[in-house]
């Protein structure tokens, strides 16, 4: 069965055609045109249409790189479906490497905006109602905050079958509950019907090779679950991933230096020290405690802190956390690269069955 055209903002899409098209967003300040750049590329055969979003925050630029890695692989030319993608969401802020637009608005905040609303409302409506409406499901990319990780893990709504069930496909060792909050991209997305999962990895400005290729496969994994791909033999079964249930943020009891002990991905026991926080002088350290036993999620990198600032967040489980632990590090030691960078190797997408 032959997929029918594919129309988005007055353009027709032929079955197995790619194409590039921009869409006007606000001016910048000396007139010049800013516009939102999407590419679709349009299966031959009909299947779900599956958006895929980056640079919502301009500062986090992981899923860029995730993004044109993913358009290069030769399997989309035999696509079931429509993928439509959008490296950079928020041009403006992406150019000045921050995570805000020009009016310091947080357009992941901003949602489902206003036609006659706030630059950060006239970017949000345009980007819901000329894109996003046209797609069945979507992956919204994203990293830390500057100076601030996270471990690679997919937060998703647990009330929504679709999401869960992407969640799992992605393939990471750890998936959070994650309702949606007013004013997101995600909340908005799901008003309107659309399941969207977010992919959260490595610290904004930063490439993380790790992060990349863990997003890059989730998202082949996602279009196999959704009958995008077709689906491959394994020469091992995937790990189940746990599901955690909550998460708890642990701040800092006072201002100061600030010594980590824990990496990414490492356990957490309850009562146990975490972190140092010490005057310059040397002249005082207080403890960082941990307020229960799970694992490392976020982590701040920037070891200048102030009083109150969160400085780990911990994901809780139900399970012994010493299996997950064990997860983790195997999940990443396949994906470390040998050296920084490196592209990704061929056989690191699985071939397709003939």
């Amino acid at each position: 069965m032959k997929a029918p055209p594919f129309e988005i903002n007055g353009e027709t899409i032929q079955p197995g055609q790619r194409r590039t098209l921009k869409i006007p967003v606000a001016a910048m300040v000396t007139n010049a045109d800013v516009n939102l750049t999407i590419q679709i590329i349009h299966g031959k055969k009909p299947g779900p249409v599956l958006l895929i979003s980056a640079a919502i925050h301009g500062d986090e630029i992981n899923g860029v790189e995730i993004i044109r890695r993913l358009l290069k692989l030769r399997q989309l030319s035999s696509l079931s479906g429509t993928l439509i993608v959008i490296p950079i969401v928020n041009v403006h802020g992406f150019v000045a490497h921050s995570r805000y637009l020009p009016d310091g608005r947080d357009l992941n905040r901003s949602f489902p905006g206003s036609p006659k609303g706030s630059l950060a409302g006239r970017m949000a409506y345009s980007f819901i109602e000329q894109v996003v409406s046209h797609a069945t499901h979507g992956i919204d990319l994203h990293t830390g905050a500057r100076h601030r990780a996270n471990l690679p893990q997919i937060r998703f709504d647990p009330n929504n079958k679709t999401c869960t069930e992407m969640a799992r496909a992605f393939g990471l060792p750890v998936i959070l509950h994650s309702e949606s909050k007013e004013g997101t991209f995600r909340k908005a997305a799901a008003d309107k019907g659309i399941p969207i999962i977010l992919y959260e990895a490595g610290e904004a400005l930063r490439f993380d090779e790790v992060c990349i290729r863990a997003g890059m496969n989730g998202i082949v994994n996602v279009m196999r679950q959704l009958g995008m791909m077709r689906k491959v033999r394994r020469k091992k079964e995937p790990q189940e991933p746990t599901i955690a249930l909550n998460s708890i943020w642990v701040r800092s009891p006072t201002s100061g230096i600030l010594r980590t002990l824990l990496p990414l991905g490492a356990r957490t026991t309850k009562g146990s020290v975490i972190a140092l926080v010490a005057d310059p002088m040397g002249e005082f350290e207080v403890e960082v405690i941990a307020p229960c036993d799970g694992i490392v999620i976020g982590r701040v990198n920037l070891p200048l802190v102030h009083e109150g600032e969160a400085l780990f967040h911990i994901a809780r489980f139900k399970e012994d956390t010493s299996d997950i632990l064990y997860q983790v590090e195997a999940w990443n030691e396949e994906l470390e690269p040998d050296t920084p960078m490196e592209p990704p190797s061929q056989p690191e997408i699985a071939p397709i069955i003939t």
